[in-house]
């Protein structure tokens, strides 16, 4: 089956779209999809059977692959079959179930699932070749892995656990600073009158110290993020 896209496409690619891709073989599973795997707006990857703790974060680079870094920097392997406990700031490469074969026209980007942000574990997608994280450029035909490192506590994970998604996009849907001004007037951005659009919307944070008693930690067990 064929996938196109009209000449006009812009921006994020929706559920149907994304199921359709799959279809043509630009998405390519493992095993079938799951219920629900398929979202609005993108796609759940799962983790394969195995992990591999590795001394340190890594990105392969241009010309090298991330199973070729695996074999310099791994130092033991743990089956996920049945489930495993991986242990707090330790860092974990696992290949997902999905691997894409993406056209010229298609790029991906990926980030935590909401879920696993509010447990506190770190999780970001790496590529054969690339030198960012959770970025998969324009073509890219090759595997997906997950760098995973529990920050809080050990957590419970196994085959088909899903802790990133994957968006596929189209085109260019940057605003340029007109069309930022404009949409600016028409919802207001940020609280300013006389906003600084030129860049893009810039954001800051304020931190304020909270003056309370500091508290042990108490021993947790650990977490499951087993959903299928």
């Amino acid at each position: 089956m064929s996938f196109t896209l009209q000449p006009d496409a812009n921006g994020i690619l929706p559920d149907r779209m994304i199921a359709a891709m799959a279809d043509a073989g630009l998405i390519l599973p493992a095993y079938p999809f799951v219920e629900s795997q398929i979202q609005p707006a993108s796609l759940d990857l799962r983790l394969a059977d195995i992990a591999y703790r590795v001394r340190a974060s890594f990105l392969p680079g241009p010309g090298a692959t991330v199973a070729e870094r695996i074999d310099e920097l791994k130092l033991h392997e743990i089956d996920l079959t049945d489930g495993a406990v991986l242990e707090t700031n330790c860092v974990y490469i696992v290949p997902l179930l999905e691997s894409l074969a993406l056209p010229q026209q298609i790029v991906a980007s990926a980030n935590p699932k909401s879920s696993t942000g509010r447990l506190d574990v770190f999780t970001r997608v790496i590529a054969d070749g690339t030198r960012r994280f959770d970025m998969i450029g324009a073509g890219y035909h090759g595997p997906l892995y997950a760098e995973i490192s529990p920050k809080t506590f050990p957590v419970l994970l196994r085959e088909g656990s899903r802790l990133s998604q994957v968006r596929f996009r189209t085109g260019d849907a940057i605003l340029n600073a007109d069309e930022l001004d404009a949409l600016h007037d028409l919802e207001r951005l940020v609280d300013c009158d006389d906003a600084d659009l030129v860049n893009g919307v810039a954001l800051s944070v304020c931190r304020i110290p909270r003056q309370a008693a500091h508290r042990r930690r108490r021993y947790r067990p650990p977490r499951r993020l087993c959903r299928r």
